[in-house]
């Protein structure tokens, strides 16, 4: 399907979604911190429920593009609260959006939710314990972030049918971010567009937010060589696509030097062939680039094409590309970050038990890391600087208003994130209760949204200066498709060994007595 088409098609879906109201208030509105206390204790209400949710997304380990279980969890459990919920959207069978409410603000909530390889670990256990050796685990806590804005999501529909209030609600589901690759397909599809602002959960160490420029650019890039099948031991017969990928590959290292300090690339060879003794006729090596902004990613782009061009010359081969996604970097929206922090604020951090803080200092210590224990302050909202690390979200942040929530799920002391132990802390009871004061921050913003209209003319007002002279241009090539091809044959393998362990959040027992694990650790203190 053609991204005009998607763009249409979305623009009619929200179109009904945001028909406005009929029905006559139900009862009479109250003051703006009378509906926060009131959805608070909405969110309190469920909390059991929504860090049930995080673990079953935990137990699942899915990969980006493979997470069936995950999607159909949420949008089963979104659709039997009461949301239209658009499965497959932007042409991923994973993403989705659900929608709730009617009329002005419409408010978005975003979240991702896959894992990352090698990952796999028992929550609460303080040392290397995989639950499958080598498979996939959430070494970064992706599973927190769907809860988060899910029970956000719940208490402002509570409140928008007892109060008869006028708001939308759109919860878009985003798979595969640890491979950067779906946010930018849902822009062009136009599935962003008519939102009055975006809110995103990302588990943290921390509980606040920040503005501006956090992160580099991206573009995703495979290129695969051709070559002539031949017998290595008499390699003049053929012609071998794996030296046209080597010879790729050593260019680009030698490139790097001339490049400026900021630039990031990374690759892996993701076909080299077979076997030793046949030649390959072709082979794909799939590489990462990062910049700061987008016309210096597009020209190392440029440079990168040359270098591949030159190696299948050198190499009697031929050469194809295929971008899989690309993303411009995160740029926060100042005005609607000072009002989340605000609720952030008001929310506080989480009532740490002395068993979750316990944990987390026998986390720390099992780790070698200095030994904090839980924060008890909120972070300062601070001004970004931009790093290395990238997002699919980034393209999201240039066609409408966005803040990046950072709740605090995550114990500080991680070996690493993308690693066995960025997961040991990820689905305990002290993850769970940053979910709990994420989704107020989250709510109280919304109520903030509804019941004032001038604060969001204000937040596109100073968007409008944020994005101003500036356009933004897709780095995804017309007509491409998702790459929803990634992690199937990973998932295929590790699929069968993980589901022993697949948490039904309907158990009479926590994920934690299902597996037998003791909270805290008799190490953790």
């Amino acid at each position: 399907m053609s991204q005009r088409r998607c763009r249409a098609i979305a623009r009619m879906s929200l179109f009904i979604a945001l028909a406005p109201a009929m029905a006559p208030l139900a009862a009479q509105l109250p003051d703006a911190a009378a509906l926060k206390d009131e959805a608070f204790r909405n969110i309190e209400a469920r909390a059991d429920r929504l860090g049930r949710i995080s673990d079953a997304i935990f137990s699942y380990s899915e990969l980006g593009f493979q997470e069936v279980n995950t999607a159909r969890l949420l949008t089963d459990l979104l659709e039997e609260e009461g949301f239209l919920v658009e499965r497959g959207v932007a042409g991923m069978p994973t993403a989705y959006r659900a929608t709730y409410g009617s009329g002005s603000p419409v408010i978005g909530l975003m979240a991702d939710f896959d894992c990352v390889p090698g990952a796999s670990q028992r929550p609460g256990v303080l040392s290397h314990d995989p639950l499958v050796e080598g498979a996939p685990g959430h070494g970064e806590g992706h599973n927190t972030n769907p809860p988060t804005v899910i029970g956000a999501a719940l208490a402002m529909r509570d409140l928008i049918d007892r109060y008869g209030i006028s708001g939308t609600i759109v919860l878009y589901g985003g798979p595969a971010e640890e491979v950067v690759a779906s946010r930018g397909y849902m822009v062009n599809a136009g599935l962003f567009e008519g939102v009055d602002v975006v809110m995103d959960a990302h588990i943290g160490t921390g509980f606040g937010t920040s503005f501006g420029l956090n992160n580099s650019a991206i573009v995703s890039v495979q290129w695969t060589f051709e070559g002539v099948q031949g017998h290595a031991a008499s390699p003049w017969t053929g012609k071998s696509a794996l030296d046209g990928v080597e010879v790729m590959n050593t260019g680009m290292n030698y490139l790097r030097e001339h490049l400026p300090l900021d630039m990031r690339f990374h690759y892996v060879i993701t076909d080299g062939g077979e076997q030793p003794n046949v030649i390959p006729a072709k082979a794909t090596v799939w590489y990462y680039f990062r910049q700061r902004g987008y016309e210096a990613l597009v020209d190392l782009l440029d440079k990168a094409r040359g270098v591949a061009s030159g190696a299948a010359e050198m190499t009697g081969t031929t050469v194809s590309e295929r971008i899989l996604s690309g993303s411009w970097p995160i740029n926060g929206n100042q005005a609607l970050a000072e009002l989340l922090q605000s609720n952030v604020e008001a929310v506080g951090m989480p009532d740490w038990s002395d068993a979750d803080v316990r944990f987390a200092e026998g986390f720390q210590r099992a780790m070698g890391k200095t030994v904090t224990g839980l924060p008890n302050e909120v972070s300062p909202i601070r001004e970004s600087r931009q790093g290395s690390s990238s997002s699919d979200a980034g393209d999201v942040t240039w066609n409408v208003p966005f803040a990046r929530l950072s709740f605090p799920s995550q114990a500080a002391g991680a070996l690493s994130n993308h690693h066995w132990s960025a997961a040991i802390a990820v689905a305990t009871p002290m993850a769970h209760k940053g979910i709990v004061v994420g989704a107020k921050a989250f709510a109280g913003t919304m109520i903030d949204l509804v019941t004032d209209p001038a604060r969001v003319r204000i937040i596109r007002e100073d968007f409008d200066r944020q994005t101003e002279g500036v356009t933004w241009q897709t780095l995804i090539p017309e007509g491409a498709e998702p790459p929803t091809f990634l992690n199937t044959e990973k998932m295929a393998r590790w699929r069968p060994l993980l589901e022993p362990f697949h948490y039904d959040p309907d158990s009479p027992r926590t994920l934690l007595q299902e597996w037998g694990i003791q909270y805290p650790p008799s190490g953790g203190r």
